[in-house]
């Protein structure tokens, strides 16, 4: 089991660093720090695969900052991201690193003006950024990376879900290949693998899982419940919430049902805002600092909207629409029960969530919850995900592919 470290006993981090550490009460690492720090400060390539909220920023921008003079060629680091709410939250921690410093990051972002943005990125030493405003600046020709030492993938897998790939394969072909490269994801298998190794050279990799029995933190419920009475169900959660100290957060699966659901909730008298990518960018930045400071205690999000909400005060997240798949469970689930603290995660579920919930629940170990619920594991060749545009019916968890709705599926080949 990986032990934490006093950032004071690590070779290669400065006075000012540990100062500006300890003024936030920072002494110790997380064990994702404790482990990469060491070749990261020595300019060596890192494959680090680490869950969300396990303190990974430290572990990249602490040797960032180390390895950047103040008279370095800028910008001199570039920070890839896959949501505007995690870069501002990954500029956050590198300001706590960087006061008093003559070191500058800036974010880069779309849905504010872009050229304020290149301004100010123009004079920085670091860059946080995602794919596509970047991309938007170096074909606009406001950004030049010709002088990047350090290139940063922050969570690269859930990037390339969002379909970031071609802009992040553009954005590393611009950066020099005599670089130092650190790669973080939930992943290193697949096409998260494949692309870690093509972008770095002889890395060394490290994996942090979630500590023994932290899985305990999340206690999970599973509640089947009827269009009818879905509604009803989530007010009768939310009130009783409502009664308690931390935050909810609610999520819908698009950003149409988020404002609509936000609607129903506050007439039925549920404060809510909701939150998500058509929203302007500075409506979203109020909205989730109201939620941050606790004076917006229930907030409904798209998943991408809560990409980066790493908030220890979420003491409940409630799955109003099911997700799609065991991926998007996790990463919803898990914006609660951090830092140590207990959360709970409530997943609503109708009849034609079933199948892919079903499959969820198993693949966690959670079938005694999910069957306790009234809920059925179905077999693949009886899941039906309901009726399609044209009137087929269409097998849950296969995608677009469709069946005679006067046949039983056979099985699939």
């Amino acid at each position: 089991m990986t032990t934490t470290r006093k950032f004071a006993d690590i070779p290669g981090i400065s006075a000012h660093t540990i100062e500006a550490l300890s003024k936030k009460g920072i002494l110790e690492t997380f064990p994702i720090q404790a482990l990469v720090l060491d070749d990261a400060l020595q300019g060596r390539d890192i494959l680090a695969k680490a869950p969300t909220g396990s303190g990974k920023t430290f572990a990249f921008a602490i040797p960032i900052i180390e390895r950047i003079t103040a008279d370095a060629a800028i910008p001199s680091s570039v920070v890839l991201v896959p949501t505007r709410e995690l870069c501002v939250q990954v500029v956050e921690e590198f300001e706590i690193l960087l006061a008093d410093s003559d070191i500058e990051v800036a974010p880069v972002y779309g849905g504010t003006n872009l050229e304020t943005q290149a301004k100010r990125a123009a004079s920085a030493h670091v860059l946080v950024a995602t794919p596509g405003r970047m991309l938007d600046l170096i074909n606009r020709g406001l950004i030049d990376l010709g002088n990047v030492h350090t290139f940063v993938l922050d969570e690269a897998d859930r990037m390339l879900d969002m379909g970031f790939q071609p802009q992040t394969d553009r954005i590393e072909a611009a950066i020099p290949k005599d670089r130092h490269t650190m790669f973080f994801s939930a992943t290193l298998d697949g096409r998260a693998g494949r692309i870690a190794k093509r972008y770095t050279n002889d890395a060394l990799r490290f994996e942090v899982e979630r500590p023994e029995g932290q899985e305990t933190d999340i206690e999970h419920r599973f509640v089947k419940v009827g269009r009818g009475t879905k509604m009803a169900t989530l007010v009768e959660i939310l009130e009783a919430e409502s009664e308690k100290p931390g935050l909810t957060l609610i999520f819908s699966r698009t950003k149409r049902g988020a404002d609509s659901l936000n609607r129903d909730l506050n007439a039925r008298g549920i404060p809510t805002e909701a939150m998500h990518g058509d929203m302007p960018q500075n409506v979203r930045e109020k909205t989730l600092a109201k939620f941050e400071k606790g004076e917006l205690k229930m907030l409904v999000a798209t998943d991408v909207a809560a990409r980066g909400l790493d908030l220890d005060d979420i003491t409940h997240v409630v799955h109003f629409d099911a997700p799609d798949d065991r991926a998007d469970y996790v990463h919803r689930s898990g914006r609660t029960g951090r830092a140590g603290r207990t959360g709970i995660a409530t997943c609503l579920i109708l009849d034609e969530d079933e199948y892919v919930m079903g499959r969820v629940a198993e693949d966690l170990g959670l079938e005694e919850q999910y069957l306790a619920a009234g809920l059925r594991i179905i077999p693949p060749r009886m899941a039906y995900s309901g009726k399609g545009t044209n009137g087929t019916r269409r097998l849950a968890g296969w995608g677009s592919k469709q069946i005679n709705t006067h046949k039983r599926p056979g099985p699939r080949r």
